[in-house]
């Protein structure tokens, strides 16, 4: 089994890391393009293209201005990610083996870096997935990235023994996945909260449901996916009656 999750535009660069294990990305050289790109961007025109603050685009442009390949300064992507998605998975206080099953068996899609493993050093960045961002040859990030994220997907898939894939991921950054070109089936946990008389996808909730999944995929060392069908944290349960083959189905009632 095999887990995507998406990145998270909240970073934590102040707290201390719980592991010194560190790797380095894949895809340094293509972050290092894209990166050159925006460098030849002004505050300005990043607001624009990216539909910031001024304060927010001053701060990326900073951040381009100084980003580097090398690993000085830089965080293991599974601790510096801080958004809703990683308050569910915790990684701080994972263990060390749930953690190495999580650096074998977790990818975290990057709109900057492409493929990223939990240990993977990176920078302070913004660059979401669906960013209009022309480069030469391409028009977007999907474009730019094209076939590469899939192909290092299907690394990790025979480097582990993947039968299935698992999308814990946004939208927007599965969106840069080319299933037909993965050799495995791909699953979608769906999670969904009773509100105002029916069941629907609460954005916050579901976000951190998603990392307590990963994190208990992690906990338990499963591999197969299957037995994500037991997951029942924080009052979410599957429900078969609702769920496909491709879609599973999580759902909560709280009191």
């Amino acid at each position: 089994m095999l887990i995507v999750l998406s990145p998270a535009k909240s970073l934590d660069f102040e707290s201390r890391p719980t592991t010194k294990l560190t790797t380095t990305p894949d895809m340094l050289e293509r972050s290092s393009a894209l990166i050159d790109v925006l460098r030849g961007y002004s505050p300005g025109q990043i607001a624009d293209l990216m539909k910031l603050s001024d304060p927010l685009a001053v701060l990326n442009a900073a951040r381009y201005a100084t980003w580097s390949p090398e690993p000085k300064d830089a965080r293991q992507a599974i601790m510096a990610f801080n958004g809703d998605v990683y308050h569910g998975f915790d990684a701080r206080t994972l263990k060390p083996k749930a953690l190495a099953f999580a650096q074998a068996h977790v990818r975290i899609l990057s709109g900057l870096y492409g493929v990223l493993r939990p240990f993977d050093l990176i920078h302070p960045h913004r660059l979401e997935m669906g960013t209009r961002l022309p480069t030469a040859g391409a028009k977007d990030l999907y474009s730019f990235w094209g076939d590469s994220v899939t192909d290092r997907l299907n690394e990790a898939i025979a480097a582990n023994g993947a039968e299935t894939l698992v999308n814990l991921a946004s939208e927007e950054y599965f969106k840069s996945v080319r299933p037909k070109l993965l050799p495995v089936p791909v699953v979608n946990p769906v999670f969904e909260d009773w509100k105002d008389g029916k069941y629907k996808i609460i954005s916050f909730y579901a976000k951190r449901a998603r990392g307590m999944m990963a994190r208990y995929a992690a906990e338990k060392g499963i591999v197969d996916a299957q037995q994500l069908k037991r997951f029942k944290v924080d009052g979410y349960a599957f429900s078969k009656r609702d769920s496909t083959d491709s879609d599973w189905v999580f759902r909560r009632k709280l009191d």
